[in-house]
């Protein structure tokens, strides 16, 4: 079960507007990844479950998190169908988000309380999405709609909660763009989680840059 609730999750979301997004099979990895960001301040983290057994990879981390990093909130992202949700909430998955709008999804996640953001990319995906319960959008791939998209869709609907994913990195003229427009929150995966060139996650670099966008993040609210 969530240890969260859909508001306390969503509040999160608009406190901290960061939404960092990673995946490793390796679980040990995994865990070094996670704290960083944890330590550079992220109180969210969306696990994009694309590989095979993510599903007992995710369930250890979230022991892991639950024991070790006091208040990190762990979504799956990547989840496309209803029985992969139900299997992800039943290792305690607090958030589910999804590439496509999908009602199965929001069926079962409703059903347990457990906020779901579907990926969505017209008004009338957004639309149908919150007379489904969603109480935030994922715009995706955010970098194809960009920040005049996000203005557009908040003109008419001011009470619309979008976080884009995909085009979003940790600078200030980025990010600047984005909050200008009015997103909640974003989400950032390779940008702020990225590899060195040696193949390996440079833990302090995610760190400084997970603090680094925070900061950004709290300087345009």
């Amino acid at each position: 079960m969530a240890n969260f609730s859909r508001i306390e999750v969503v509040n999160v979301m608009k406190q901290t507007g960061l939404v960092p997004l990673f995946y490793n099979s390796d679980i040990e990895i995994s865990k070094k990844v996670i704290e960083a960001t944890y330590k550079g301040g992220a109180r969210l983290l969306e696990f994009t479950a694309r590989g095979d057994f993510a599903h007992e990879v995710f369930g250890e981390l979230n022991k892991y998190v639950l024991k070790a990093l006091p208040n990190m909130i762990m979504g799956v992202g990547s989840v496309t169908d209803a029985a992969s949700a139900s299997r992800f909430m039943a290792l305690g998955a607090n958030f589910i988000v999804t590439p496509v709008l999908r009602e199965d999804i929001a069926l079962v996640c409703n059903r347990r309380k457990v906020l779901w953001s579907p990926g969505c990319g017209s008004l009338t995906e957004i639309c149908r999405a919150e007379e489904l319960g969603c109480d935030v959008v994922k715009l995706f791939p955010g970098g194809i709609y960009g920040p005049d998209f996000v203005k557009a869709i908040r003109g008419p609907q001011p009470w619309t909660n979008i976080m884009p994913t995909g085009g979003v990195s940790p600078t200030k003229e980025n990010l600047e763009g984005w909050f200008k427009a009015g997103v909640t929150c974003v989400g950032m995966g390779s940008k702020l989680i990225a590899k060195n060139a040696e193949g390996n996650y440079d833990l302090k670099k995610i760190e400084t840059d997970t603090r680094t966008a925070l900061n950004i993040i709290e300087s345009l609210k």
